[in-house]
């Protein structure tokens, strides 16, 4: 897990990465994060589910959680299912080099799927521009979305800050606890009804 947590979080220690800004639950947050399955730490950027829910927030909370992180692990295996070299293991390869490759393959799929497409299928902007999708409370803080990387003592000192910041125990908790009240307070009257 050391690999992956490094390539992770490498453009944020080393503050190359955008910045991120975003409000839950009327808490302020400034490192996006991760959803994940249990074998993560509970670090400010990775968000379990929790496994045994006690209570309608939490059920509901797990419940939304699972079902995107599964979204994201299908769309991971449509692609490994077409592209042949994202089956194979990687750990020799270089950051750079991975996301070229599933940047590419990305855009190949959208292609084939898009030369694929019924043209009495509804396109994803017509969902976007009906209201289908609103993505408006999980959007990015504004900002300019600038990088830059200092060298030298400030550097380090920095990228220290930062790599406490992101195993932060206590954020992770305050976090999770503002996004089990936000899916609460935004979808918890649906839930009653089901």
């Amino acid at each position: 897990m050391s690999l992956i947590v490094h390539l992770f979080f490498d453009d944020i220690i080393n503050g190359q990465a955008p910045q991120v800004n975003f409000s839950v639950n009327g808490r302020v947050y400034h490192l996006a994060y991760y959803l994940t399955d249990g074998i993560y730490p509970k670090w400010a950027t990775f968000i379990q589910s929790i496994s045994l829910p006690q209570g309608l927030k939490a059920r509901l909370f797990a419940k939304r959680q699972e079902a995107a992180r599964k979204d994201a692990e299908r769309a991971f295996g449509v692609l490994q299912a077409r592209f042949a070299i994202i089956k194979n293991p990687v750990r020799s390869w270089d950051k750079v080099k991975i996301g070229k490759i599933m940047r590419a393959c990305i855009i190949l799929h959208n292609m084939i799927v898009e030369d694929e497409r019924d043209e009495s299928t509804t396109n994803w902007e017509d969902n976007v521009t009906t209201n289908q999708f609103d993505v408006s409370d999980f959007q990015q803080g504004e900002g300019n979305g600038s990088s830059h990387v200092n060298l030298g003592f400030s550097h380090i000192a920095n990228s220290m800050d930062v790599e406490n910041d992101i195993r932060n125990r206590k954020v992770h908790q305050k976090l999770k606890a503002d996004l089990v009240e936000h899916l609460w307070n935004k979808f918890g009257r649906d839930e009653d009804n089901n």
